[in-house]
């Protein structure tokens, strides 16, 4: 009997991370526009036709839509009703609402704006299951849980704009190291927290060195976000960091190398390392999980 609970469980923890990761992805492309921006500019307030952002949190949270932009396309669809209206109909050029003329070319350029929120909820949603399967009930798949929307809001933000803020890189790593402190003072958990913290000083520090070298090629987002990763990769051992190290550097050049033969690219084009990385620990992460 015990058995039979044991098989069980998993897939009920797997269906509700699934459904964590897909609600916390929907929050995932408003916040993404927003910080998606080059280094000399603000945060972004405004959708792309000028409306304030507005919902929870100053307008952090909520989904990548515009009320105002929808409201506008409700007006165009709905029928006449202004006075002097009478042998006008749909299909004129313009229409009266509230007293001004509106032409269907004046519709807002973006009701959604962002990425793409079904794609990234998606995302977001097996990220978290398959951390919960390789993890299973043990405490510190809550940290994973937690953390999987935050690297995938990385991933975005450093693929729309080659950049890892650093509100949200330093976060992560302090996030990390202190939530796995918390964990490993939990029964039954699978990790060790001093590899965590060495980890992170020790992968934070080699990526520091390889901007020193080549900071071309290394951007310092990439040495901050270094040490979130270190952090959870070493919870499960050296060779858990080694094995998601080894695997970022892998995808970042084979993507790199993929665009060169496409012609999308030359040999000296900068692409954004961080998704990879961040792609190779979760790689890292997985097989460590399972093996622990």
């Amino acid at each position: 009997m015990d058995l039979e609970l044991w098989s069980v469980r998993p897939l009920w923890l797997t269906v509700l991370a699934a459904l964590w990761g897909a609600a916390a992805g929907l929050l995932v492309p408003r916040a993404a526009y927003r910080i998606a921006v080059d280094p000399d500019e603000a945060w972004r307030t405004r959708c792309p036709d000028g409306h304030v952002l507005t919902g929870a949190a100053g307008g952090w949270l909520g989904l990548a839509r515009c009320p105002d932009c929808a409201q506008y396309l409700r007006d165009l669809r709905t029928p006449w009703s202004a006075p002097g209206d009478a042998g006008r109909v749909p299909g004129d050029a313009g229409r009266v609402t509230g007293g001004a003329v509106r032409v269907p070319g004046d519709a807002p350029t973006a009701y959604r704006y962002g990425p793409g929120t079904p794609l990234v909820a998606l995302a977001t949603a097996g990220a978290c299951a398959g951390l919960a399967l390789a993890t299973g009930t043990r405490p510190e798949l809550a940290v994973w849980l937690l953390l999987a929307p935050l690297g995938v809001l990385l991933a975005v933000v450093d693929f729309r704009v080659q950049r890892l803020p650093d509100v949200l890189t330093l976060p992560l790593a302090g996030l990390a190291l202190v939530l796995l402190g918390a964990m490993a003072l939990v029964p039954e958990h699978a990790g060790k927290w001093p590899t965590a913290l060495f980890g992170s000083l020790v992968l934070g520090g080699a990526y520091f060195l390889l901007f020193l070298v080549n900071p071309n090629g290394m951007g310092f987002g990439d040495v901050k976000l270094a040490l979130g990763i270190g952090a959870v990769l070493g919870w499960y051992g050296w060779g858990t960091v080694v094995l998601g190290t080894f695997a970022g550097f892998l995808f970042g050049g084979l993507y790199g190398l993929g665009l060169v033969l496409m012609r999308r690219a030359g040999r000296k084009t900068s692409i954004p390392f961080g998704p990879f990385l961040i792609a190779g620990a979760y790689v890292g992460l997985l097989i460590g999980a399972y093996a622990a």
